[in-house]
Parts: C-alpha cells; structure tokens; sequence
C-alpha cells in the first residue's frame, strides 16, 4: 500500500515538472509580440541571373551556383554579364535559397532609380542547394572555399569599369553570416576583398546545437582568428542584427560578433531598437521585413563615396552611418551634423521669447493665412537656478532643421547659431532632445524654428526644463522565487514630460518581470499618446511601446544578455508622459517569463540531462539485477536512482579545484577538454540551482518518455502478435550466430557505403523489432500460466475420481499436489523473460537518443543523396561501427547472460560515473553523450560475452540432461534444448502446431518421471516402458575448458570476423533476420516419437484426474479428436481438447518451445 502511494506522489510529482517544461516551451514558442513586419512586394517579376563559373570549380561544387538578381528592363541590360554598379553578396543561411535577395535586391532598384541611377548595387546570390549547414558541419569549409572563388568571380565581372570595385559587401542570413567572417581564415584570402559585413540573425558566439564536432572546431576556428587578428581586421566593418524574442530559433544573445573591443569596428542591434522599426522578427521574416529590408539599404546608399561611387573605406563614417540607421536615427545624419555658424536671413519671420519653464505650442487647424516662418526663442536658466536639461520633443513637425543653439542675440533676434537637429531621436511619432545645460552654457538661447512647411498639418511642440534627478525613481525589481506573489509599486504624480525607473538587481537572463502601467488623466485637449521604451545600457536591446492614454498597458521586461561583469549600469524604464496624468506602475516577477527564460537559454541542455537520467536508472537495474536476482521497471529504477545530489556537487568539486594549478595540470595529463560549465559562464552565465532544476526537469522527461514508450510498444507489439507468432524467450542460446554476423555485416556494409546515421537508423529498427517480440513474448508467457484451472479445481477432481472407483488411475494424491507442477510454464521463464524485456527497453531508451543525436546527419545525407551516396565527413562513423558491434551481441542477451556476467557489478556502477562525466563535458558539446552512451553499452555487450568468467562462452552453460534406455548409451543436451518439451523445474508443456499435433525428436529431448507417480501407477498399457527405463536430470557441472582451448577459440572467433568483414561486399541479405530460430518437429509415425507424445499427454494429464495410458489405442494418427476416449471421460476428455482448440492458433509457438 506504501509502495503505491509512493509511486502515485512520485507521478504526481513528475508531472508537476513536466507542466513547467510545458509552460516554458509554450512561452519560447507562441508568448510574444505579434509580427508587424510589412511584406515587401517587387513591382516587376524578379528574375535570377545565372552566373556562369568556371569549369574546375563546378565540376568540385555540383551543387552550388552563382546569381544576379535583376527585374524588369535591369534583367536585359545585365544579360551580357557587363556589371557596373557596387557588388554585394547576399549568402544564404540553414536550407536557405538563393531567392531570399530579391527583397533587398528590389528597394534597392527602387531607391536608385529615385536618385535618376546616379550609381546602383548589384546583388549576387549563391545557390547552396539549401543544405542544413546548421545541423551538419561538414560542409561549412566547403561553403566557405566554394564563396571565396565566387568573390573573385564577381569582381572580374567590372574589370572593364573605370572605376572597377576592389571589394564587396556581404549580407549573410542566418550561418551566411558565420561563413562571411569565415572567408578570413582561408589561407590564401586577402581581407581587402570584403569591406562590410552585415549579418541578419547569426549566431556568431556558438552554434545553436552542437550536434556535431566538426560545427564547434569550426566555430572555435572562426571565433579565435577574428580575436587574434583584431588589429589586422579593424578596417572590416560588422553590423549583427537579432531578430528579438520571436526568434525563437536563434536567441539574439548570440548574435553578438565575439571581440576584444579594442576597435570600433562591430555592432550588434536587437530589431526591437532599430529606430523606424521597432519590432521583434521571426528566423526568416528578418530577410523581408520591409521595415529592416529599408534600413538596410538606407545604409547602403549612405555609405557610398560619391567620389568613386563604391562604399567609402572610411571607417569612422561607416560606423556612424550605422549607428544613425540601426541605433540613434535623426532627420540629419553625422557627416551633415556639422558644427557651423549659421545666420538667419528671413526678415519676415516672426521671433517669439519664451519666458516660462513648461511650454507646449499647438498648431492653429488652419494655417494656411499665416504662411510666415516663426522662431521661438527659449532662454537658458541661470546655473544658480535648480534645472539642469531641457527636454523636447515634437510630433508631426515638417522640417528637418527645427532647433538650433543660439550664441549672439540682437533684440530678441539671433544673429548667430549652431543646428542642433543633428542631436535629436527619433522615437516611435515623437523627435526628442534631452540637452544637459552643463554642455550647452555657451548658448544664451534655444531656438525652436516653426517653418512654412508645416502650413495645413497639424503638430505640437512640447518643452521644459528639468531637474534630472528629480525624474529618476529607481526601485528594487521582485524576486524570482516569489513567483509573481510580492510587488512593487510606484506612483507618479508629477506633471513632466518624461521619467525614469531604474530597475536594480535587475541583470540576469533569467529574470522576468511584468510592469504594468496605469495612467490616469484629468483633461486631455485632443488626442495623446505615451511612449514607454525599456532601455538597457549594456546591448542595443530597447523596445519600444506606444499607447494612448488614459490606458493600461502590460510590459514584460526580459535580457537578451545578462550585465557584464566589468558594468555597473542599470536597466531602466523611460516614460514619455502626458502632462497632466497620473501614473501607477506596479513590478512583479512574472513565473510564465521565468520558464520561457529558462527554456530559452538552456532548454537545449536538456538532452544531456534526460539521458544522465537513464543511465542513473539503467545503472540501478543492473545492479538490483546484481543483487536481488531480478531487474527493476525502469520508472522505478529511475525514482530511485535519479538524484541530482549524484551527479551536479561532482561537476561543481570539480569547477572548484580548478583554482588549483596541481588539478589543472592533472587534466592537461588526462587530456581532458574543458569543464562545460566555464564555457557557459564565459556566454551567459551558469547558476546551481538552475543546473538541479534542468536534472529534474530531465527526469520529468525521462520519466514520462519511459511512460509513453511502454505504451506504444504495447500498441505496436499487438500488430506485430498479428504478422508475427510469439515464441518462448529462450533462457541460453548463442549471443553471436550466424544472424548476429550477417547483422553486424549488413550495418558496417551501410557505414562503409553511406553514412553511419543511416546504420544506426536500420540497427534501431531491428532492436525495436526485437523489443516488439519480446514484449508479444511476455504478455503470451503470462497468459499460459493462467491455461490450468486453480488447484482447488484439480483437488475437486481428484476427489470425485476417488468416489467413482477410478482413484488407481490417479497420479498422485490430491494433498501432494503442487501449483508448479500444473503449469505450462513456471513462474521463474515468465520473471527471467520479464527481466530481460526491463533491460532491451532501457537499452531501447538509450538508443532512441542516439538516433535522435545522429538524426542530423542523416537528414543531411539524405537530402544531398542525389550528390553523393556516402556522407564525407561523417560525425556518426565511429559510434556506428561500434555500436553495430555492441546491438549484434546484445539483441541476442538475456537477463541470465546478464547476470552470469563477472562485469555486472562494475556496468552498474561504471552508469553514475558516465553520467557525472556527460554532466562535465557534455552538457554545451551534445555531441560528446552519444559517445557516453555507446562506452555503456560497449561495456554491457563486452560483460555479457565473458559469462562464467571467461571469454568467447557462447555456448550453453546449464546442467545436461541424461537419456537412458536399455541397450543404447546416454548424450547430454543443453537445458534450451530440453526447454523445447518440458521446463527446467519439471513442468510439463505440450508443443502444438496450428496443423498437427507433433513433438520433437527424441534425440533432442528427455523427460523426468511424472512428479508423485510410481511406476505402477504410470504403466497400464502394453507400450508402457518397464519400471526399469526411467529419465532423470544429471547433477553434474560442466567444468570450463582449459586455456589453450581458450585462446585458440578466440583466435578463430577473430579470424572468422575478419573474414567475413572482407566478404562484405558478397553478403546479401534477402530475408528478414529472424529474431528467434525456428523448432524442428517429427511426425508420429515414428514410433519413438509415438510413444513419448503418450507420456507427454500422461504427465499433462494426469494433473486432471486422468490416465492416457488406458486411452491410447483410441488415439489415431491423423491427429483427430479421440471420440473413443471421450464415451469413457466424455466431460474430462472434452474439456482438455477443448482447451487445447482454443488455445492452439494464438498460442503454437509458445507452446512449442
């Protein structure tokens, strides 16, 4: 009762974990901002210009290919492949097309057809057959030469331009983006080839999943030259672009182009913060969000030289070109914000002094009859007065020139100014200034110019001076594990234009907040409008939030990057206000952001964890199996073992010791890679108790994947009871036979020639078949035990039998009867059979995660099949041929191999310890668990070939059984060979065929004595044997053979693997590898056989009050119904045949072994 309750809490439980995983999958996958991107749309049909590469380089790429977009009449003049604008190479990124550049390729014939085509860009695009470089990184090297070539093809395009351009700018998407800042590594590649890179949701810090060695020492390649070679690589601009929270793919915290910050050559922007834009994309919108798609070629056209017509070599001015379009946009960029003198002529304006601190200016309706040019002039405060900034802002005003500094006046007229319209910020509908008068005391006045533009457009001016620090609020933000229950509450009730609240201890990823905004007014002339906007000073993050008020407005505030160690500076949230309302804002943790965060940034973790999980359960069946003789179900085992006390303080011992010199020079000597954990501390940063709460959610997951998986075995082992019968588990056979090697063949035939993925998928197939027969195997096995009626049944019927008379043709009397002498099978087959389904499940599970692992790559293998047949490099090889080795022996294991084995007690504890080390260095490298994996079923394969305590024991093991009979000698047969008529402890089983009744060859088979019968009591009939002849089971061992056998056995076991390994390409397998071997049957008109199928029937019935001795003249050959037999016990008789007809088509191959 314990025991159950136990078990519902621990479900209970495990599910309550799950439920968080689910929430925070939920809020990583739908939670966010709904897409605002506008779509944009070509005005003529795009069309995709074949560039044609050399012979050498097609004939090496096959795949690849080189395009030049064009539209309309651009396609005709660009056909004979004469190029005279800038180039610019656009790259693909994970199964991306060429095709995605006709966005940018089509504003940008737009936008230079406005300028009358002073100068135009011409877009290539490489065709990289849309293949999975993110899941696979074979081809990444590839991609990167395959790239190099076709930069020296574009540029021979414009050899015959004067002009003719010495570099190309790179748009990458996605991995196009690592591959650009790849092109540097290449021996022989000059950096002056490329001069800007711009990058749209690249991961440049790490790959998103590190599935495969080759992406991480690709990465590490990249990462490690472009931080040694900073100085060289100064004069190479980068502008790296996160696609916000809906990205869900890649996180834009790994956007960020790894540097040492030594030169202003980078820049990494969150869409929510590019000014115009203000919005979080998905992994593909950002190559066509119209809003981005315009910024971007916005930069393009202001970095031009119009000197050269190609993009200015100057680095400071490509930098600041950038940061006006993707940071800080005003109506003016820098190289026109000149500081100069500047004198108004206009003598019919109007000049208007300002001699208050608050002052708002709203347009007339209609203007139109007062078409002057005003200025409104906004003296200094003196410093002795308690103001410090002067903050404006406008919304709808027309020109780009609206506030200037004013250095000399003559009767409230400015003769002299400096513009200021270049320090302005664009914001959502509002141009703000926020000036410091500490920097501006020069001025004696700030001019604000209402020009004639603005005539019939409604627009309002808004400006005072301020204090600041009596706008600045700041308050402690919640604490996480208050799960949303405490809150802080800030009300605002001054009447300024702006505020701000300094969120502290606000600096990790995982934290979360809800903020919600109430405003409440008193008087609102017309419509107004707030702007909040979550500013984060470490990383170019903000987003940005417009509402009109009064209002209530929700914002959830969340990192992209946790702080820098080395910063001390504070999120905070600014307030863009209304003059006269009232504000309440109120800060809680927000628990759904919480989960999403933690899905976000370390959900991919999770893997490791799952499988650390099963190898701690699996280490537990193994040695309750060890210990008590039987193996655990897995969900128990994993209840009990699954701790993460086990596994995370040895991670953390080991992080610890470190510090110390004498342990790191211990690792050096191991040869060990670096602890995982540092790696995550170097990103984002590694907690403990997010590394307990990721293992329990792995053994949530573990624990309801062991759920569903039994569940779906039953449901499959059902169709597979239909095509295929059940057999009996055989207790001791071969573990490596002709099947095994053709297995092992076959698998390494399929490493060799394709990929070892694809291996690896057919091996699992064949296990989980193996796994299906098991499972229809057990659930018969318990059913036959059920076939016999109760004992109390048989006691009945012996007792009535006594009555009658016929108590001399009993077998034995009804008190000595015994439960294990009634069954077709005994308890032990059925629990041996159950412990042996435990252990292949498991097994199962661990396999399952191995495909799961090496899925990439067969997806990649199978999407370039047309290319080339064989994966080259290829990730899955070695583990492939090891574990083909390793499913070859352990398809074929049961739980009394397993627990013969001398290594059973060292695989069950080697599990902790893989698990710790998969904890250590597997945790960021996914790569790296299969092979933990594969190392603990290497190490079960290799225990279950050294049964008995030596090696290479194939062969059976159980005591032999004795034939005797007057005049012949006597042989010994294995105990599996005995299995085929009775069971070890002495039941009795009858083998059926859905056609006949037949039995085995003598020679393949002996009897005991019916349990309790005397000799006289068993021979009644003239073809009973005499009291003499009698069957019995030898006591004697089998003593192991000596050494030299030994080792001349395995040499030939050697030679024969070697052998057959180079005959792979001869090896045909036609049919399906049978799980089990067949049984061979012998008619009854052998007599010999004819008499032990009636001493079979004697001992089968004698439990049931019967003597068959008496009925077997009756018995006729062709297997009917004995109708003579049946007027003598017409209602034992019929009721024993009758069992057996209904019993005989489901249950044969049980029934014969």
């Amino acid at each position: 009762m314990a025991g159950g309750r136990k078990r519902w809490l621990s479900a209970i439980f495990q599910s309550f974990l799950l439920t968080l995983v689910s929430l925070g999958i939920w809020d990583v996958l739908f939670v966010y901002e709904e897409n605002k991107c506008s779509m944009t749309y070509m005005f003529e049909y795009p069309q995709y210009i074949k560039i044609k590469l050399p012979y050498k380089l097609t004939s090496k790429y096959p795949s690849y290919g080189l395009y030049l977009y064009g539209e309309g009449d651009s396609v005709e003049a660009r056909k004979n492949l004469k190029a005279t604008g800038i180039p610019v190479l656009f790259l693909p990124g994970n199964a991306g097309s060429y095709r995605q550049v006709r966005s940018l390729g089509s504003v940008a014939l737009r936008k230079a057809e406005n300028i009358h085509n002073k100068f135009h860009f011409d877009f290539f695009s490489i065709d990289f057959n849309e293949e999975l470089v993110a899941l696979y990184g074979g081809s990444l090297e590839r991609q990167t030469t395959f790239v190099h070539a076709c930069i020296k093809v574009i540029l021979k395009l414009y050899k015959d331009q004067k002009t003719a351009p010495c570099s190309v700018a790179i748009v990458g998407h996605s991995m196009g983006g690592i591959i650009a800042r790849a092109l540097f590594t290449l021996p022989n590649f000059k950096p002056t080839l490329i001069s800007l890179i711009i990058t749209q949701a690249t991961p440049h810090v790490a790959p998103v999943l590190l599935v495969d060695s080759y992406l991480i020492d690709f990465y590490t390649t990249v990462n490690n030259y472009w931080i040694l070679k900073e100085k060289e690589l100064r004069n190479i601009t980068v502008l790296s672009m996160g696609g916000g929270f809906r990205d869900y793919q890649v996180r834009s915290g790994l956007t960020t182009v790894p540097s040492l910050g030594l030169y202003n050559n980078t820049l990494n922007v969150v869409t929510s913060a590019v000014p115009r834009a203000w919005l979080s994309t998905d992994h593909l919108c950002i190559v066509w969000c119209k809003e981005l798609v315009l910024a971007t070629v916005r930069a393009f056209f202001d970095l031009v030289d119009h000197q050269t017509n190609q993009i200015t070599t100057d680095l400071e001015r490509r930098m600041s070109v950038l940061h006006h379009h993707f940071v800080n946009y005003s109506e003016k960029d820098s190289e026109d914000n000149l500081e100069s003198s500047i004198s108004f002529s206009d003598s019919s304006a109007t000049w208007s002094e300002i001699k208050t601190y608050k002052w708002t200016y709203n347009s007339p309706q209609f203007s139109a009859w007062e078409p002057k040019a005003t200025y409104f002039l906004l003296p200094l405060p003196s410093e002795t007065e308690p103001y410090s900034n002067l903050y404006c802002r406008t919304s709808n005003l027309e020109p780009s020139n609206w506030i200037y500094g004013c250095m000399k006046t003559n009767q409230s007229v400015c003769q002299e100014s400096i513009d200021l319209t270049g320090e302005a910020e664009l914001l959502k509908m509002y141009k703000i200034v926020n000036f410091n008068l500490n920097e501006y005391r020069s001025f004696s006045h700030f001019i604000i110019h209402v020009s004639k533009a603005s005539v019939n457009k409604r627009f309002n001016i808004e400006c005072e001076f301020l204090t600041a620090n009596s706008r600045l609020m700041s308050t402690p933000v919640t604490n996480v594990l208050s799960l949303g229950a405490s809150i802080n509450r800030i009300i605002i009730n001054t009447t300024g234009l702006v505020h701000k609240i300094q969120l502290q201890d606000f600096n990790q990823i995982y934290q979360a907040f809800k903020i919600h905004v109430r405003s409440q007014c008193q008087i609102i002339h017309g419509k107004a409008e707030d702007v909040y906007r979550f500013h984060v000073p470490w990383s170019h993050e903000d987003f940005v939030v417009t509402t009109s008020v009064p209002s209530s407005t929700v914002i959830f505030a969340k990192l992209h990057r946790a702080r820098p160690e080395n910063d001390s500076s504070v999120p905070e949230l600014q307030l863009h206000t209304a003059r006269s309302c009232r504000y309440e804002i109120t800060i809680r943790t927000s628990f759904l952001e919480v989960l999403g965060q933690l899905i976000r940034f370390h959900g991919i973790y999770l893997p490791m964890y799952v499988v650390a999980n099963i190898l701690l359960a699996f280490g537990r069946q193994l040695m309750h199996l060890y210990s008590e003789g039987h193996c655990l179900d897995f969900n128990i085992a994993l209840n009990a073992a699954a701790k993460p006390y086990k596994v995370i303080p040895f991670v953390n011992l080991a992080v610890f010791l470190l510090r110390y010199d004498w342990f790191k020079k211990m690792c050096s000597l191991l040869m060990l890679p670096e602890i995982d954990v540092l790696i995550l501390n170097k990103q984002e940063g590694s907690y403990p108790m997010i590394a307990i709460l990721l293992f329990l959610f792995g053994t949530a997951i573990a624990y309801w994947n062991g759920i569903f998986l039994r569940l779906l075995l039953n449901q499959l082992s059902f169709l597979w009871w239909i095509f295929h019968r059940p057999r009996v588990v055989k207790k001791d056979h071969r573990l490596l036979n002709f099947q095994s090697y053709g297995m092992i063949i076959f698998l390494l035939f399929i490493t060799w020639t394709t990929c070892g993925a694809a291996a690896l998928m057919l091996g699992y197939v064949l296990y989980l078949l193996k796994v299906l027969s098991l499972q229809s195997s057990v659930r018969t096995m318990k059913g036959i035990l059920n076939l016999v009626p109760k004992q109390e049944y048989m006691k009945k019927l012996a007792k009535e039998g006594d009555k009658s008379g016929k108590g001399e043709h009993t077998s034995k009397e009804p008190e000595t009867l015994s439960p294990d002498t009634i069954k077709l099978l005994s308890v032990s087959d059925v629990e041996d059979a159950v412990d042996t389904l435990q252990i292949h499940v498991t097994i199962l599970h661990l396999l399952s995660w191995i495909i799961l692992f090496s899925a990439p790559s067969f997806i990649y293998w199978f999407k370039n099949l047309r290319y080339s047949t064989r994966l080259d490099p290829d990730p899955c090889g070695f583990i492939a041929i090891t574990l083909v080795f390793s499913m070859g022996v352990l398809i074929n294991s049961h739980s009394t191999s397993v627990k013969r084995s001398k290594l059973l007690k060292h695989t069950a504890r080697l599990q902790l310890l893989l698990a710790i080390a998969m904890a250590a260095f597997g945790l960021v490298h996914l790569y790296r668990v299969p092979y933990f994996v594969t190392f603990s079923l290497v190490f079960l394969a290799f225990g279950c070939l050294n049964i008995s305590g030596y090696p290479g024991a194939f062969w059976n093991t159980a005591p032999p059984v004795t034939s005797t009979h007057p005049g012949q000698g006597s042989s010994d047969k294995y105990s599996d060979d005995m299995g085929k008529g009775i069971s070890e402890g002495g039941t009795v089983l009858v083998s059926a065929s859905t056609s006949q009744l037949t039995i085995p060859d003598t020679d393949t088979l002996s009897l005991p004595n019916p349990v309790g019968a005397t000799a006289e009591q068993q021979c009644h009939s003239e073809k009973c044997p005499a009291p003499k002849e009698r069957f019995e089971v030898s006591s004697r061992k089998i003593s192991p053979p000596p050494n030299g056998f030994l080792k001349a056995r395995t040499a030939m076991l050697k030679v024969q693997v070697f052998t057959l390994c180079l005959s792979i390409s001869l090896v045909t397998l036609v049919h399906t590898i049978p799980l089990e071997s067949k049984d061979a049957w012998k008619s009854l008109e052998n007599p010999r056989n004819r008499e032990l199928f009636f001493r079979i029937l004697q001992a089968y019935f004698s439990g049931r009050g019967l003597d068959v001795g008496k009925i077997s003249k009756s018995l006729r050959l062709d297997n009917k119904r004995p109708f003579a037999a049946a007027a003598h016990y017409p209602d034992h008789v019929a009721s024993a045949f009758s069992d057996y007809e209904g019993q005989k088509d489901s249950f044969a191959a049980f029934l014969k072994g």
